[in-house]
C-alpha cells in the first residue's frame, strides 16, 4: 500500500503541490511475511509495522554518514511513502537477502528497507503483491496501555492490512519527529512499547483536536484525500490541561 500522510504547515506530508513533489520521489519499502498456513494476527502486524519504521529512523546507518543516511535523507526531502507488500516461502527468504532490518512481533515478522528511488525498486521487492494485504485478529486485542504510546486509527474507515500498516508506520514517524532527543532515546531504550487500537467512535473528535500528530492520508488509495486516519497519542506529547504542556504539533498528518 503506497501511502502518503499530508499535514497542514511546511511538512513533507503536504497535499497540495509544492517543492517537494519537483525532488526525486522514494519510497520505505516494507514486506510483512504472511504463510498460507500461519497468518499473522491482523493487530500484530500494524504494530510491527509501526516498530520497524521507528526502528529504521533511530539505527545509526540512517543518520550522519551511515550507509543508508543519504537515502533516508532524499526520502525524506520529497514526500514520505510507504509501500507494503506481502511475503511467502522463497519470497520472503529472497527479501530477508536484501539490505534491512527484520522486526519481530508476537505472531508478525517485517522487514523494512532503506527507501528506494519510486521507478526503481529492487528485482526481489518489485514482484511482491501490493493489493490483497489483509488480515484478522483470532482475538479481539486487550485494551491499551493508557501509559504508553498508542495509535489510534479512525474507527469510521475501512482499511485493509496493508493500508493500516502503513498508516501505522506514519503515525510512528509523526510521534518520533515531534519527541526530543532524550525521550527517542527512551522510546528506543525500551523496544518500542506501542499499541494499534481502533478508538472509540464517541471519542474521535476529541483525539483529533488535543494537538497530537495526526496523519491525513493523500488518497492514492482505499480512503478519499485528506481522510484523518490515525492519531498518534504518546504520552510525552499529550497536552497538559489549560495549555501549560507542550505546543500542539505543527505538522498533524
Amino acid at each position: 500500500m503506497s501511502e502518503d500522510p499530508t499535514p497542514v504547515g511546511d511538512s513533507p506530508f503536504r497535499s497540495e503541490p509544492s517543492a517537494r513533489d519537483e525532488a526525486p520521489q522514494f519510497v520505505l519499502p516494507l514486506v510483512v511475511r504472511i504463510e498460507k498456513a500461519e497468518p499473522p494476527a491482523r493487530t500484530d502486524a500494524l504494530e510491527t509495522a509501526a516498530r520497524a519504521v521507528l526502528t529504521i529512523l533511530a539505527d545509526k546507518r540512517s543518520a550522519g554518514e551511515g550507509e543508508w543516511a543519504g537515502a533516508m535523507r532524499d526520502w525524506q526531502d520529497a514526500r514520505i511513502r510507504k509501500v507494503v507488500r506481502r511475503a511467502r516461502g522463497a519470497e520472503w527468504r529472497r527479501a530477508q537477502a536484501l539490505p534491512g532490518i527484520t522486526v519481530t512481533g508476537k505472531s508478525a515478522e517485517v522487514r523494512v528497507y532503506p527507501p528506494v528511488p519510486l521507478d526503481a525498486w529492487p528485482k526481489d521487492l518489485a514482484r511482491l503483491q501490493v493489493s490483497g494485504t489483509d488480515l484478522d485478529d483470532p482475538e479481539p486485542p486487550v485494551d491499551a496501555d493508557p501509559a504508553a504510546p498508542v495509535l489510534w486509527l479512525n474507527p469510521d474507515l475501512g482499511m485493509s492490512a496493508g493500508k493500516a500498516m502503513a498508516q501505522a508506520g506514519h503515525a510512528a514517524q509523526l510521534a518520533w519527529w515531534e519527541l526530543s532527543d532524550e525521550e527517542r532515546t527512551a522510546w528506543r531504550d525500551a523496544g518500542f512499547p506501542l499499541a494499534v487500537r481502533p478508538a472509540d467512535p464517541a471519542r474521535w473528535s476529541e483525539l483529533t483536536g488535543m494537538g497530537l500528530p495526526l496523519v491525513r492520508d493523500a488518497g492514492f488509495t482505499e480512503i478519499a484525500p485528506g481522510s484523518c486516519t490515525v492519531v498518534a497519542d504518546h504520552p510525552a506529547l499529550r497536552r497538559e490541561p489549560h495549555g501549560s504542556g507542550r505546543a500542539a504539533s505543527t505538522r498533524p498528518e
